[in-house]
């Protein structure tokens, strides 16, 4: 199972490939209070019980592989409407607040993903649920987002096989709030990029 991309991966690629390339890559890590507070409200959605309520199922902590997709993990919580037939829904715990962008979403989807070749069935929607604002997020699994998710895992497997960590984006809001910045220093390495840019001009 070495050659699977972790599924927890591809929020750090959609979030910042820089991030993930040093996560992955370089193997590097740094824990600040919201990667903390994160671990902690994982580690008890994971102590969880299963349990059925109301006809539906409620598994928690389970794995996921995806042969076709090359992915594997575990999910914070599987929801399964009992049928015929079943409707299975993952559930995704996040400790911030939803987002425009798409990171979460890609990391829900591609649980999906795996669920549908394992289950054999489709999923039509999941759901992330924002501790910070305790807000449970619909998210449906369409062929837009389906789409953004094939494309981060195709640019996630490439960088690994690359092998080369790329520069920090553009985005410093993001980068403040990354717990690698100290590590990454995104602005020394925006600078040294400037001035080789402006060094191949003047040469040009």
């Amino acid at each position: 199972m070495d050659d699977h991309l972790p599924i927890s991966a591809l929020q750090h690629y959609a979030y910042c490939p820089r991030q993930f390339a040093l996560i992955h890559v370089e193997q590097v890590w740094a824990e600040n209070r919201s990667t903390a507070e994160g671990r902690v409200l994982h580690e008890r959605v994971d102590s969880g019980e299963s349990e059925t309520r109301n006809g539906v199922r409620y598994e928690r902590s389970v794995e996921l592989l995806s042969t076709e997709h090359g992915l594997a993990g575990k999910m914070d919580l599987l929801e399964v409407e009992q049928g015929p037939p079943p409707v299975f829904r993952p559930i995704e715990y996040k400790r911030g607040k939803p987002k425009i962008q798409d990171w979460d979403r890609i990391q829900l989807c591609a649980q999906a993903l795996c669920i549908e070749e394992m289950r054999e069935t489709r999923v039509g929607e999941g759901a992330i649920w924002y501790w910070e604002v305790r807000h449970r997020e619909v998210v449906c699994i369409d062929e837009a987002l389906r789409e953004h998710t094939r494309s981060c895992i195709q640019g996630a497997r490439e960088l690994l096989d690359d092998g080369i960590t790329p520069a920090p984006i553009d985005d410093t809001k993001r980068c403040r709030a990354c717990s690698l910045v100290d590590i990454c220093q995104p602005q020394r390495f925006r600078k040294d990029a400037s001035e080789r840019y402006v060094r191949e001009l003047l040469r040009s």
